[in-house]
């Protein structure tokens, strides 16, 4: 049983997050957290996306805002 995890190792440390040690051995900071701003802006987009889905949706004036707005209140 052993020998299954030392493979799960083995896959993750040798295969699936070696392009990652190019990033980890950059002597460059922005270079080496490029990932971590790309992921920043995903974030950002999809913040500022969702951000304005709920302005259209609290214009359109379709959700029932009233306090006893669900049976059980």
């Amino acid at each position: 049983m052993s020998k299954f995890f030392y493979g799960i190792e083995d896959l993750f440390v040798n295969y699936l997050f070696a392009p990652l040690d190019f990033f980890r051995f950059m002597h460059s900071w922005w270079g080496s957290n490029s990932i971590n701003w790309i992921f920043m802006i995903i974030g950002f987009v999809a913040m500022v996306y969702w951000m304005g889905q709920l302005k259209i949706f609290n214009e359109s004036g379709e959700e029932d805002k009233s306090i006893s707005s669900h049976s059980y209140i």
